[in-house]
């Protein structure tokens, strides 16, 4: 693709995904899932690899929030090349700074950059034509205009956006049109004439900017939101890899779709269709959709017997899951919660996810699985005085040197070789050894091996809080906030 260096992926990656509870969860969202039998990239992995460096686009730039930094660093080794950037933004303000700021991080890079907008969370089957159409896109967004990406309908779905097209764009073969109008999510009546007319394609919130042109029309159109992002971007800091966008002007920012910011008000704005095979995953009953069938309908992972059933989503982490006698249900079994639902009321699991919130229980924001920087570790039993849980600990990963005033520890090594050390003693622990700490002491644990290393741990103590730690050399730079 020629100039393609200064073609810049941009990937939001700031979602929660609560129609997906409850295997989406806010502090390990839809984006970082692997779905159906595992072995498929995550929607982001595939993301990033849809417009990748040895495809001749320039390294992408990331916009996530704080919690999700490490996540996405893990995604970006998976997918084997660097980031021109990982921004963490403070504070979520929608997709009009975050854009801005992406834009203002292009330029510094190249003045006659473009950036190529995409959710993190999105499936494109053809990636081919995909980057066919993006390409497409440059030259259309080389002329100053903003383009969107539209998809053409498949059926008067009521959760997506509309864009009318208008009049055909003169020079690019009857391929783009002028925006004649934006309806956001209309009903289904609304949506089904809009079906019969053609003229209408979903928005699919996929963007390609001229970047200096979309920082003109924000100046014009936004100016608030531009003047945040610049302060914002030109505060920043760096933090073991990361950029941290200054909290204060980047929080001072209206929070602002690009679409109501800019799109809905630019003479700009061009439509692009397009035909990539695009889903945005934006509930279970889309993900059953694109889910390998059997013959009744039914998309299965786990252990499930279904009988007498039609047209089910069933997803089981570990027990067995019978049905009889059903259909158009989505049934969810994780380790924690259970969610059976209606297919054709796939798009109110997130009222689900309020009520949690409402509730102040913790099963919308992490499973029983909690996820950090050097692995994860997974509660197995807890009772008031003792608690059960696995470490897993992936090569070259480092706990902080710590310290708990109201528990001890007992280390089971069940896979792979350990490096403990306890006060000023280093030793290596193998499969089927252990190690004991007492409360007060020093200790921290490390994987210098090339396999992951698994570790059962018993907590025995009066409080076994997450809280209950006092940290020093930490590797990855946590405040003690993120380890609770």
């Amino acid at each position: 693709m020629s100039g393609s260096s200064r073609i810049f992926p941009v990937i939001l990656s700031g979602g929660s995904g609560t129609r997906l509870w409850p295997l989406s969860r806010a502090m390990y969202p839809k984006q970082f899932l692997r779905f159906f039998d595992g072995s498929n990239p995550s929607l982001l992995d595939a993301t990033l690899k849809r417009l990748s460096p040895d495809k001749g686009f320039a390294a992408p730039i990331i916009m996530c929030n704080n919690d999700h930094r490490f996540l996405v660093r893990e995604e970006m080794d998976r997918a084997g090349f660097d980031a021109k950037a990982i921004i963490l933004e403070p504070v979520a303000r929608n997709t009009a700074p975050a854009i801005a700021v992406a834009a203002l991080a292009a330029l510094s890079e190249h003045q006659d950059a473009i950036i190529v907008v995409m959710p993190s969370d999105h499936v494109v089957q053809d990636d081919a034509k995909f980057v066919e159409t993006v390409s497409a896109a440059t030259r259309i967004a080389q002329t100053g205009r903003l383009v969107l990406f539209g998809i053409t309908p498949s059926s008067p779905h009521t959760g997506y956006g509309y864009i009318k097209q208008g009049e055909v764009l003169d020079g690019f073969a009857g391929r783009a049109y002028s925006v004649g109008g934006f309806t956001e999510k209309p009903d289904r009546a609304t949506a089904e004439s809009y079906l019969s007319t053609r003229e209408y394609v979903w928005n699919s919130g996929i963007f390609v900017l001229h970047a200096q042109t979309f920082i003109d029309e924000l100046q014009h159109l936004a100016p608030k939101v531009l003047e945040s992002a610049k302060s914002a971007y030109a505060k920043r800091t760096e933090d073991i890899g990361f950029e941290r966008l200054a909290a204060e002007p980047f929080a001072s920012s209206p929070s602002i779709s690009i679409d109501y910011a800019v799109m809905e008000k630019t003479s700009r704005a061009v439509v692009l269709p397009i035909d990539v095979g695009w889903n945005d995953i934006g509930s279970w009953s889309s993900l059953w959709e694109i889910a390998p069938h059997d013959q009744q309908g039914n998309y299965t992972h786990g252990d499930a017997i279904l009988k007498d059933t039609e047209n089910c989503y069933v997803h089981s982490e570990r027990h067995l899951v019978t049905t009889l006698g059903v259909d158009n249900l989505v049934i969810v079994d994780t380790a924690d919660a259970l969610l059976v639902a209606n297919r054709s009321r796939a798009q109110d699991v997130s009222k689900i996810v309020q009520h949690l919130k409402r509730s102040n229980r913790k099963e919308h924001e992490q499973n029983i699985r909690s996820v950090r920087p050097w692995g994860y570790f997974e509660t197995l039993s807890l009772e008031p005085r003792f608690q059960v849980k696995l470490l897993h600990v992936k090569p070259g990963g480092k706990l902080s040197m710590q310290m708990h005033h109201h528990r001890s520890e007992h280390w089971i090594v069940v896979k792979g070789t350990a490096l403990v050390t306890i006060g000023e003693e280093e030793r290596l622990v193998r499969e089927n050894e252990s190690v004991y700490i007492f409360a007060t002491q020093w200790h921290r644990l490390e994987n210098p091996g090339k396999l992951p290393l698994e570790i059962i741990e018993v907590q025995i103590g009066s409080y076994l809080g997450e809280d209950d730690i006092i940290r020093t050399h930490d590797l990855y730079n946590r405040t003690p906030e993120e380890t609770k």
